[in-house]
Order: structure tokens, then C-alpha cells, then sequence
């Protein structure tokens, strides 16, 4: 068995380095080192695969979510809603902008922002909302556009985790993740199911004056050299990278499907062990691309299953280990334990374990069968 890795990286280029290395090359013969044209086939072929207006590449996720704020004209004091239970990053832009993060907690299923939490918190300093797509599954996007609509609130979607999937509505139409808020962020991370080698970020938006700030800002605040129109930050995705994006974008449906499919062997494996929560489904079988493979355990060590997953050189995750309102930079008096209750309990019980398109049927078994010895001792 080949050794099993969180991500593989290594084994997914090598499957197409074919295609990755001239795309590449032809950067490097060309020397358009910064906005060349590899960024801008990039540009079309993603705004043509999201079925969305206007896709503003950038230098990572974090800053997509950032500039996306900057781009709506939010103000300092300003109250932003989000999910207690993800990374840092999506607060962390809230704060550096001086906006006020107001933390709710999620659902202890699909682990996505809670509605009534959301209708909870809404002050008349609130000006946005933004839903995190946790792990590769999209939030109750229909549910929140209506309390946007009916508090006048942007919605900016965060979905550096579920690039490629689908959200569906209640009438049956889909769209993809991302492009149903005012404006979405995505990063390209290498571990992100669409991601390139270094770091790489892109904001979506069907709204053609956002789209043009946007545009702005990403480059220094200019439309023209050397004339600063607005106040902008240096954040471009350079060519190399637009490259690689370029060469892998064909492949992101078969790469969510193969993940997929590996999370329906786990399933499966794990289906008759009590002690295990498998990751929640809304039945749309491409609603869930797994980012992250999340399991909750009950009644188990989760700290101990860690342990020993590791002696058997298994590696695992756990996302996340402190929940934000309790982090030192984010603490605030404003906070009671009691709104956090699902989030508190999540951050015992989660462990996400390896997920990537190279997984095979001998190191899943290997992964679930090491799982399933320590659960029955």
C-alpha cells in the first residue's frame, strides 16, 4: 500500500503533470509574469464554468474575502455575521477592516451557519451576512438571501471549501456555490479541490458596478496607470499560477466526483457503527463536494482516536480545535457560552480524515478498519 497522505499532492501532478507542465512553460516563454494572458483565459473559462458574470482573480482567499468587503463599501462599526465554526481567516478580514464580527453558532448537522442564530443577532448596525460552505457543503442559501432581502444585508458567500458545488433550490434549480450572494470569495490553496501551486484567491459577482471596484481595487485602486480611482490593496494571481488553475479547471467536476465517491465508501464502512456520525447529505448527491471528509464520534476519545490513527501512520485533522469566539484575538464580552452550544460540543467531536482524488480502495479500507479496531477495543 502506497503511504497515505492527508492530501496528495504529489500523486495527484503526476497524474497530470502531462498538462500542467507546458501550461507552465508557456508562462515562463512568454515572461507575462503579472496579469498575461493565462490569467485572463483562466478568468473566462471560470466565469463560464460558474455561469456568473465577472470573476475577479486575486492573490488568495483571504484577500478575496477582504477586497470583497472593501468592495461593498462597508464601514468601520459595521456588524458582519458568521459561522463561530470555521477558519480564522473569515474573521480575521471583519476585524483588520475594522468591522465588527458578530459570531453565531451553526447546525450540528451539516455544520453550516444556523438560520434562526442568523435572526438572532441582527442589529441595525448589521450589514452583512457571510455563510461559510464548511468542508465542501453549501449553507442554506435560500433561507439566507430572504432574511438579506428582508433586512436590506449583503451576502457574501465564502467558498474557499466548496468550489464545483451545487447548490439546489426548492423549485429544483441549481447554481453553483458562490455565485448566489451579492458576492462570493474562493481560494485556490494546493489543497483546496481546485487549487494551484503556490497561493491564488478569486471573487465572483453577478453585479457589474461591484465588478468594476472590484476590479480596482485588486490592482492598486487603478483602471488606468498611475491614475488611483479608489483605495486598493496589491493582490493579483500572477500567471504561473493562473497556469496551473488553467490546466485543472477541466478536471475540478471529476476530481469532486472522485472524492465523492471515496466519501460514499466511508460511508459505508461506517454505516453500522454507532459511535460514528458520518458527514450529513441533503440528498443531492453534488451539494457536498468533501473538501474535508468529517466525522463525529460519540462516546469515543477523540483525542485518543487521534493518537492512534497516528501510530498507524494515519493522518487526520481536526477542524476546528477552538472555536473562534474563544480565541484570543476574537474574545468579546458580547459572547455567552449558551449561543455556542452546538459549536462547543463540535470542537470535541469532529475528526476529518485524509480526502483527496488519489485515495484508493486498499487505504480506505486500511484507514476504516484501523478506526473500527480501536471503536471495538
Amino acid at each position: 500500500m502506497k503511504k497515505i497522505q492527508m492530501v496528495d499532492l504529489k500523486g495527484q501532478y503526476n497524474e497530470i503533470k502531462d498538462i500542467v507542465n507546458p501550461s507552465i512553460q508557456e508562462v515562463i516563454e512568454t515572461t507575462a509574469f503579472i496579469n498575461g494572458p493565462k490569467v485572463h483565459d483562466f478568468q473566462k473559462k471560470l466565469e463560464n464554468y460558474l455561469d456568473v458574470k465577472h470573476v475577479i482573480p486575486c492573490a488568495n482567499g483571504t484577500d478575496a474575502l477582504q477586497i470583497a468587503m472593501m468592495g461593498l463599501g462597508l464601514k468601520p462599526g459595521d456588524e458582519v455575521i458568521t459561522a463561530d465554526f470555521t477558519f480564522a481567516a473569515t474573521v480575521e478580514v471583519i476585524a483588520l477592516l475594522q468591522l465588527t464580527p458578530v459570531l453565531v453558532d451553526v447546525n450540528p448537522d451539516d455544520f453550516n451557519i444556523n438560520i434562526e442564530a442568523i435572526k438572532k443577532a441582527i442589529t441595525p448596525k448589521t450589514k452583512a451576512i457571510v455563510p461559510v460552505h464548511l468542508f465542501g457543503q453549501c449553507a442554506n442559501m435560500e433561507a439566507i438571501m430572504e432574511i438579506a432581502k428582508a433586512h436590506n444585508l449583503f451576502v457574501i458567500e465564502d467558498n474557499a471549501q466548496a468550489i464545483g458545488a451545487n447548490y439546489t433550490y426548492k423549485d429544483g434549480v441549481k447554481v453553483k456555490a458562490g455565485t448566489i450572494g451579492d458576492v462570493g470569495a474562493t481560494s485556490f490553496f494546493p489543497s483546496k479541490n481546485l487549487g494551484c501551486y503556490g497561493d491564488g484567491g478569486a471573487i465572483f459577482t453577478n453585479d457589474d458596478a461591484l465588478a468594476h471596484t472590484i476590479r480596482g481595487i485588486v490592482n492598486h485602486g487603478m483602471y488606468e496607470r498611475y491614475h488611483h480611482d479608489v483605495v486598493g490593496v496589491n493582490s493579483r494571481l500572477d500567471s504561473i499560477q493562473a497556469a496551473v488553475l488553467d490546466a485543472k479547471l477541466p478536471l475540478l467536476d471529476a476530481y469532486n466526483k472522485r472524492r465523492i465517491e471515496a466519501a460514499n465508501k466511508y460511508d459505508a464502512a461506517f454505516k453500522d457503527i454507532d459511535s460514528i456520525e458520518t458527514p450529513f447529505r441533503y440528498g443531492q448527491t453534488d451539494n457536498h463536494v468533501f473538501h474535508q471528509y468529517t466525522l463525529k464520534v460519540k462516546g469515543v476519545d477523540r483525542d485518543a482516536l487521534v493518537k492512534h490513527l497516528n501510530e498507524n501512520e494515519i493522518p487526520c485533522g481536526v477542524y476546528y480545535p477552538i472555536p473562534l469566539h474563544n480565541q484570543k484575538a476574537y474574545m468579546d464580552e458580547r459572547y455567552n457560552e449558551a449561543d455556542f452550544e452546538v459549536t462547543n460540543q463540535l470542537v470535541k467531536d469532529v475528526i476529518s480524515l485524509p480526502m483527496h482524488t488519489e485515495l484508493d480502495d486498499e487505504q480506505i479500507n486500511y484507514i476504516t478498519t484501523t478506526i473500527k479496531n480501536f471503536i471495538n477495543g
